[in-house]
């Protein structure tokens, strides 16, 4: 969740050093799991040695990791408020990115700012790499919009035009595949294994959280209509427990009094959320629409057992009844038998506990980051298919 970066190496480029302009839909101010993908992602250029350009939406830092921040126009979505929706300015947009002659353009969770660079980069025969990260579609359907087959459409636009595009679990490379969408590639998120561990567990923050030795069971993530975190009132009556919920969003103040005995934490980060991971018993995530989910790979590298909805990006990282359990996406009965068996059965409990983070440790951004290099040395390397796509552009427009 948190998006600094705390595993930096000094390593250069045993290659010549790339030129990478990164367009995101999402970034700081913004702490979600786009920001945090895109953080990382210059992080690793910056210690190796490369160059990096970010286009973002909205206001927020100029500079991130050495590297300049161009913002773009933005403006908020109504339903929720605290979310800026870029706005392709695309003289804007066309004049940095022919500035900073990139040798690769990096598409974050692309919408309307990336369907207009990839308009850029295919009148300059520019490579690309898309990251799926956001299942627009499910979110939609989440906040009662219509038009999701629509949005399959728009994205599947995007995605055809670029040269790979990057999904983060098997989950999403089906549902992609099974909609139609081109050269796909595996690219799993990394997880920062020495920010999230459980060195950092806190008897004294577990006192305050629990003064009365309850299990405490917690929730980390935006608190959102999509994250469906209301759930977490049909654990209420489960005994012996304190429900915590750490994160921001447009439901907090509906959760206030939809949990009134939880606790309330906001937003953290840095050592405050790594000792709150650290500090839970059981983690329980309730969003449905998760192409990969970084919050259970966090809780999962604290050494703490998740329990998650079996679909999207948990099914690849919660392994039922050894680092977790997995319910029915919208079955709260299974819900409440999974993280009641986990509360009171304090053997069952220790054993995930024990496996959970062997589960990904082996996860690190280090190894990750080498696999992205990868795709962007691949997508560089001459294409006769690239050079006729961007002539056949060229013809149309």
């Amino acid at each position: 969740m948190s998006p600094t970066a705390t595993d930096r190496t000094d390593r250069r480029p045993t290659s010549p050093p790339l030129r990478v302009a990164i367009v995101t839909e999402s970034f700081l101010p913004q702490v979600n799991g786009v920001t945090n993908s895109v953080c990382r992602v210059a992080d690793l250029l910056a210690a190796r040695g490369h160059q990096a350009l970010v286009l973002a939406p909205g206001h927020g830092p100029s500079s991130y990791a050495g590297f300049p921040v161009v913002r773009m126009p933005a403006l908020p979505l109504p339903f929720y408020r605290e979310f800026p929706v870029g706005l392709p300015a695309r003289r804007t947009m066309t004049a940095a990115i022919r500035a900073f002659a990139p040798d690769v353009l990096h598409l974050a969770s692309p919408a309307l700012l990336g369907l207009a660079a990839v308009d850029t980069a295919r009148r300059w025969a520019l490579p690309t790499v898309a990251v799926f990260q956001t299942d627009l579609p499910g979110f939609a359907t989440r906040y009662g919009l219509p038009g999701s087959e629509t949005l399959w459409s728009l994205m599947r636009r995007t995605h055809a035009a670029v040269d790979r595009t990057l999904v983060p679990s098997s989950a999403s490379m089906e549902a992609l595949s099974a909609h139609g969408f081109p050269r796909l590639d595996l690219w799993r998120r990394g997880v920062d294994t020495a920010r999230f561990s459980p060195e950092h567990r806190s008897e004294d923050l577990r006192r305050r959280l629990a003064p009365d030795g309850e299990v405490i069971v917690g929730y980390v993530g935006r608190l959102a209509k999509d994250k469906r975190v209301d759930m977490l009132a049909h654990l209420a009556r489960l005994r012996g427990i304190r429900l915590v919920v750490v994160g921001d969003g447009p439901e907090r103040a509906r959760l206030r009094r939809l949990l009134p005995d939880a606790v309330f934490t906001g937003q953290r980060t840095g050592a405050d959320l790594s000792r709150l991971y650290a500090s839970l018993d059981v983690f329980v995530h309730t969003g449905a629409d998760e192409t990969f989910c970084q919050a259970v790979q966090e809780a999962l590298a604290s050494g703490v057992p998740a329990v998650a909805p079996a679909a999207g990006g948990p099914l690849d990282l919660v392994v039922p009844e050894a680092n977790g359990l997995l319910f029915a996406p919208d079955s709260v009965r299974e819900l409440r038998v999974a993280v009641g068996r986990l509360v009171h059965n304090a053997e069952l409990r220790a054993g995930m506990a024990a496996r959970a983070r062997p589960s990904v440790r082996h996860r690190t951004w280090e190894a990750v980051g080498e696999q992205l290099l990868d795709h962007y040395r691949a997508v560089i390397a001459p294409s006769p298919e690239l050079a006729a796509r961007a002539q056949d552009h060229a013809s149309t427009t």
